[in-house]
């Protein structure tokens, strides 16, 4: 039996709690109205298909390309014929969502979970808008849940819910993992997006040989979401911090100049090392943040890839 989506929203609307419900509700009418409204025609002049399909044969017109013509036909009736072709359109995009627990964060607006749940909810009703599968890989310290490709308004609901309401047993990131798991049982070419705050201490080949392996494989984009106070300490004096993944609590004064020159040396370094990696994948970076719109970052990388072609 195949659920409708009133059918989804109804056993929803049940076994959810209200609040979190509406919240859901409320993602899923916004990603929608954003991704067939202001990305209308961007995805897909972004990801062309996977190649020309024969459609037809009609007769020459002025301006046609002479290559195209079909000699046989043209013979057999005595005047000029060229082939038509249309773009083989139906593509598959892969989903690999950060679900740990550092995401779980945010000094704005919003947390940077809610800014992974808007963009996945974009991309796939983009992807749906255009006839083309979504699925989605969600992780933490391990592989959690595989979302196998689908179809469909209710399938993208089934996703959101899910980046909403799951909780990992574990709170740590293990991005590799989700890319050796992608590389193992997404076979055929799919365009790919990571989605995370790539927290991770350092980038070594542990994280970069996947990387590459799917990079070769797949369209590999890395959508980096971050907030504004993991990039700079800010001057709020004597505090207790805690990692959202390990639970470890430290206190420090954030007032002292030694204190903020390391934090900032730390965050360059692992900048350096990130960067550096995609470089080597030649994998494309889109970045993010809790207090900014999502809207201009991916309106440009979507131009940048069309201007690429």
């Amino acid at each position: 039996m195949v659920l409708s989506l009133e059918d989804y929203h109804a056993i929803e609307e049940i076994m959810l709690p209200k609040e979190l419900y509406q919240k859901i509700q409320k993602f899923h009418f916004r990603t929608r109205f954003m991704a067939n409204d202001l990305f209308a025609g961007q995805y897909e002049s972004a990801f062309k298909g996977r190649g020309m399909e024969f459609a037809e044969v009609r007769e020459y017109l002025p301006g046609d390309d002479v290559r195209g013509i079909d000699w046989n036909v043209s013979a057999r009736f005595g005047h000029p014929y060229v082939k038509v072709f249309h773009e083989e359109r139906e593509l598959t995009v892969t989903l690999l969502i950060d679900l740990s627990g550092s995401n779980l964060f945010g000094t704005r607006k919003r947390f940077k979970r809610e800014v992974i749940a808007e963009i996945a909810g974009i991309l796939s009703f983009a992807a749906i808008r255009t006839n083309d599968k979504v699925g989605a890989i969600l992780f933490s310290s391990e592989v959690n849940r595989y979302i196998p490709p689908a179809k469909g308004v209710a399938h993208v609901w089934r996703m959101i819910k899910e980046i909403f309401t799951y909780s990992p047993p574990s709170l740590g990131t293990d991005i590799a993992s989700a890319l050796e798991f992608l590389n193992k049982v997404v076979k055929r070419h799919s365009i790919c997006f990571v989605v995370s705050d790539f927290q991770l201490p350092y980038f070594d080949d542990r994280f970069e040989k996947p990387l590459r392996m799917a990079s070769k494989k797949h369209d590999l984009t890395a959508i980096r979401v971050m907030d504004p106070a993991e990039k700079e300490l800010p001057k709020v004096g004597r505090i207790r911090i805690q990692d959202p993944e390990t639970g470890d609590i430290l206190a420090i004064n954030t007032q002292d100049r030694q204190i903020r020159r390391r934090w900032e040396e730390m965050q360059h370094q692992n900048e350096v090392q990130f960067m550096q990696a995609l470089v080597k994948s030649k994998v494309d970076l889109v970045d993010l943040s809790t207090n900014a719109s999502v809207v201009e970052p991916l309106t440009a990388y979507f131009r940048r890839r069309e201007n690429r072609r």
